[in-house]
């Protein structure tokens, strides 16, 4: 089931237009785009405009971010704030849950994690100080708050998400944040993932799909895309046009590749 039904762009709201991010091609032409099915992909060339798409539409869902900083107050999204203003949404119900990750923002969002538990240690120490001449059942009273948040944050993401690998983090981050009935805009997740790990990704989606979950992700992989029964959009074209898996260009060529290899490297000898 979709919860975003469709996206439009309104051209009253559109203030500058002569301004990124209305100067991008498939923005200014954007028309009306409907998400028929729980998964649809975002697909185009470096500079397309589908993560700026894909932030603007996040930014006026009001989707929670998972990053160092929240998209109302990171400045790199000023331009994508003005995005979302004149973003027209249509709902079938408004998601309650969900999130908005750039894969970019990842480090910043461990490094916030890091910095919280080592903020809730300290206070465990101070009042473990503090309160050491005092009955237990007081300190066990100052304690509990920051016991609490330490044990809740060490259950959904684990003592430290630096001990993994990137990928390894990526993944457990999404088995701890994926709900059912959530709405996910991803932009680029497969950037830390191995193939391997993208399979599992694809697992996961289709376990919150099953779920009520929706999905709306900007891509560049033919393994993401292969989801079944996803709608796809290719940036590439203006205005943005449905393109089926088989004629996609990130999936030829990948292909094409595969079965030949020496008929591209032949040219780098």
């Amino acid at each position: 089931m979709s919860h975003l039904l469709t996206v439009a762009l309104d051209a009253n709201r559109a203030n500058a237009p002569d301004r990124f991010p209305f100067t991008v091609p498939i923005i200014r032409d954007l028309g009306t785009l409907s998400f028929d099915t729980p998964v649809t992909f975002l697909v185009g060339e470096n500079g397309s405009g589908k993560s700026t798409l894909l932030e603007g539409l996040a930014l006026a869902a009001k989707l929670p971010t998972v990053g160092s900083e929240s998209a109302d107050r990171d400045k790199t999204l000023e331009a994508q704030r003005r995005l979302a203003r004149a973003l027209k949404l249509t709902w079938r119900q408004k998601a309650q849950r969900g999130f908005f990750l750039r894969a970019e923002d990842f480090f910043g969002f461990t490094k916030a994690l890091a910095k919280m538990r080592a903020d809730m240690l300290e206070d465990l120490a101070r009042i473990e100080i503090e309160y050491k001449d005092r009955p237990s059942p007081a300190k066990g009273l100052a304690s509990m708050p920051a016991l609490t948040s330490l044990r809740e944050m060490e259950r959904r993401y684990g003592i430290d998400l630096d001990e993994n690998s990137h990928g390894q983090s990526f993944l457990k981050l999404f088995r701890s944040r994926f709900v059912p009935g959530g709405l996910y805009l991803l932009d680029e997740p497969e950037a830390p993932l191995s193939p391997q790990s993208q399979l599992a990704l694809l697992v996961m989606m289709g376990d919150m799909v099953r779920e009520s979950a929706q999905f709306i992700i900007a891509t560049h992989s033919p393994i993401l895309l292969g989801f079944p029964n996803a709608t796809i959009y290719s940036c590439d074209r203006v205005p943005v046009e449905r393109v089926p898996f088989e004629e996609l260009d990130h999936v030829v060529i990948t292909r094409d590749f595969l079965n030949a290899p020496e008929r591209f490297l032949r040219h780098l000898r």
